[in-house]
């Protein structure tokens, strides 16, 4: 039994077994995903997901899934699982007796005398999809016949049975090639082994996914079956099944299948699963290398890859150099200071005013683990003078700084901190003026970039910038201290001081440049662990608050209005974790240590080996949003380095 336990008696417990999915990448941006029984619950689940560049890069599911049937003796036993109206039909969960994720995803089978095992593989830096069956064990004469179920559509949309799709297939070695609509690429499906391919091409309809139902989204799609594959399998064979874009050779599956299983790390404790998840966030394309904020649906955001990128990159495994070219990818997307929040080229939205001071901290993390190296303004210094010449000459007209040297940031109808959701064209938290955590990012910004000029000898930037460290400093203290409330306030306005209980405060206390004294921190550490702090991270707004909202759950609309108002959000552990040892030492080690072993329960639920994007601001704390999330890896991740670099120094 190794690292991940699953009770094998809940697997044929729906309520149980649909909760929990699985996750593989391809590292160049397509993917795998379904639940742990391989029932799709999510529009977003397929078997093999893939970008196309004819369609901006988007993903589309390809590759649904695949139904598997073992047949002895005439009489056929289907293996696969789907949701249709008020039913789940073929119901072939009932017959797994076995759940492994290390190396890969594997389920054991068993129907009477047969024991059959099927292993799925997502090859790196390809889409290609290969999956092992082996017949453990059988008594008689055995045939496994395999059909697949295709969408052809975008991952965000669902498909329906319609007179366009090409239902015909080509024949070739081993297996058929199909592509349903024009631009899509070819699937090619094969065996390793020689098999017959019945065609029977048919639509099945209504297929349900739970989840998307949940979520308040359409639910039902129609998929097109081509037929079947049918080939006898003995006792201890395997053969293998392929899906790739490209055309295989099928002599060769069995040798790859091995070869790529012999690159997969273990699963074989808390910090490799952690590990294992960062390394599915790095994407290469061509010569961009990028960060998913999160799977299985966002893309890559500017403010979540650079508060993910240290921990899944450098503390992960002090992947310096993957750290440095996403650096370099996203240094090359900086427009008049502003780095694209979401989407590229065309398409990109700079619309995000702590992206690119994030930015510098991250500058910060790369330099600590690069060392002399990192060489960061000889190589990113343009980029750093281009942002703060941008934020104090004024970005645009929602984004300045004002004389007192804080940066007043806000447009109406929109948000552009991280609190960013918007319901019906109206911001939930629209947070308009000087934000706490701008300003703080700002403060250490301008002091990273004087402490880098003066190394380097460039005079003429510390001359131009020398003194408006103090003056923001002094600013900050004035603007968002309140000595009888004593802690922050999120963000002034022309109103006053907005003293509602929120986390961003904290990064007031944890950025390497501070604008506070150890005292304030104090106090604001107080206020945070009374009213924001839980078992898997901090509350984006204390209970006390008559806005608050405890569960992260219902339509769009709902889920919004709660996403930043009482929501859980566990990359915030990592600001938290790292102001507790840096204020009070050895003694906080404890508290550290017990909020990160919180987060290994987590990986065997929701997104296995993985952390979910947020979680209820009430007890139990269930986990909602995306299965598995940049930032809340990453800043796990960073945290126990931070206190596996504490001790050492003790």
């Amino acid at each position: 039994m190794g690292y991940l336990k699953f009770d094998r008696n809940k697997l044929v417990n729906l309520e149980y077994s649909l909760k929990r999915e699985v996750l593989s990448t391809d590292r160049a941006g397509g993917y795998c995903s379904t639940t742990v029984i391989c029932c799709n619950t999510r529009k977003y689940h397929g078997l093999l997901v893939v970008p196309i560049a004819e369609f901006g890069g988007a993903n589309h599911v390809l590759l649904s899934g695949v139904d598997e049937t073992i047949v002895q003796h005439g009489q056929a036993f289907n293996l696969g699982i789907h949701k249709y109206p008020g039913v789940y039909e073929p119901r072939g969960h009932k017959y797994i007796q076995d759940l492994e994720y290390d190396p890969l995803f594997s389920l054991v089978f068993q129907v009477g005398g047969v024991m059959f095992k099927k292993e799925v593989m997502l090859v790196h830096n390809e889409p290609h999809l290969m999956i092992r069956y082996t017949l453990l064990d059988a008594h008689s004469d055995t045939i496994l016949r395999l059909k697949p179920f295709l969408a052809f559509r975008n991952a965000h949309q669902l498909s329906h049975a319609n007179m366009v799709a090409n239902t015909r297939h080509e024949v070739i070695e081993n297996g058929i090639a199909s592509r349903l609509y024009d631009g899509f690429p070819t699937l090619h499906m094969q065996l390793s082994k020689e098999n017959e391919f019945v065609g029977s091409p048919d639509w099945y309809y209504n297929v349900e996914y739970q989840e998307e139902k949940n979520r308040g989204y359409d639910y039902r799609e129609d998929l097109f079956v081509p037929g079947y594959f049918e080939v006898p399998i003995k006792k201890g064979e395997s053969v293998i099944f392929s899906a790739s874009t490209e055309k295989e050779n099928p002599a060769g599956l069995k040798r790859q299948f091995q070869q790529e299983l012999g690159k997969r790390e273990k699963k074989d404790s808390f910090e490799s699963c952690l590990r294992y998840s960062a390394s599915q966030f790095i994407v290469r394309d061509g010569k961009d290398t990028e960060v998913v904020a999160g799977y299985p649906w966002f893309g890559r955001w500017g403010r979540d890859t650079f508060i993910a990128l240290p921990g899944v990159t450098l503390a992960a495994s002090g992947d310096v150099k993957s750290c440095r070219n996403v650096l370099d990818t996203m240094s090359g997307q900086l427009r008049d200071g502003l780095f694209p929040n979401i989407g590229k080229a065309a398409d990109a939205a700079y619309n995000s005013v702590d992206a690119p001071l994030w930015y510098f901290w991250t500058l910060q993390q790369y330099e600590k683990a690069a060392g002399k190296d990192a060489k960061v303004w000889k190589r990113y210094g343009a980029s750093m003078r281009s942002v703060l010449k941008a934020y104090r000459d004024g970005v645009n007209e929602g984004i300045r700084m004002e004389e007192n040297g804080l940066v007043w940031c806000g447009v109406p109808g929109k948000a552009l901190t991280w609190m960013d959701a918007v319901v019906d064209g109206v911001p939930v938290t629209p947070r308009m003026g000087y934000a706490v955590e701008i300003n703080a990012l700002w403060y250490n910004a301008l002091r990273y970039s004087l402490e880098l000029a003066d190394k380097a000898g460039d005079k003429k930037f510390v001359e131009e910038w020398k003194d408006l460290p103090a003056r923001v400093k002094d600013s900050f203290v004035a603007a968002f201290w309140n000595p009888e409330s004593r802690y922050l306030a999120d963000y002034v306005d022309e109103t006053g001081q907005n003293m509602w209980v929120r986390p961003n405060q904290l990064l007031a206390c944890s950025l390497p440049y501070s604008p506070i004294t150890d005292e304030m921190k104090g106090h604001v550490m107080d206020v945070v662990t009374r009213e924001l702090l839980t078992k898997k991270g901090l509350r984006t707004l204390s209970p006390k608050n008559e806005n608050y909202k405890g569960r992260y759950e219902g339509d769009q609309p709902t889920r919004d209005r709660a996403y930043h108002q009482g929501t859980v959000w566990p990359w915030l552990i990592g600001a938290y974790i790292e102001t507790g040892l840096r204020l009070y030492g050895k003694q906080f080690l404890p508290t550290a240590k017990e909020l990160l072993a919180g987060f290994e329960e987590d990986m065997t639920s929701y997104g296995l080996c993985s952390v979910a994007e947020v979680y209820d601001g009430n007890p139990p704390f269930l986990p909602g949003g995306c299965i598995s999330q940049a930032w809340s890896v990453g800043e796990v991740l960073r945290s126990l380095e931070l206190v596996k670099e504490f001790e050492k120094n003790l």
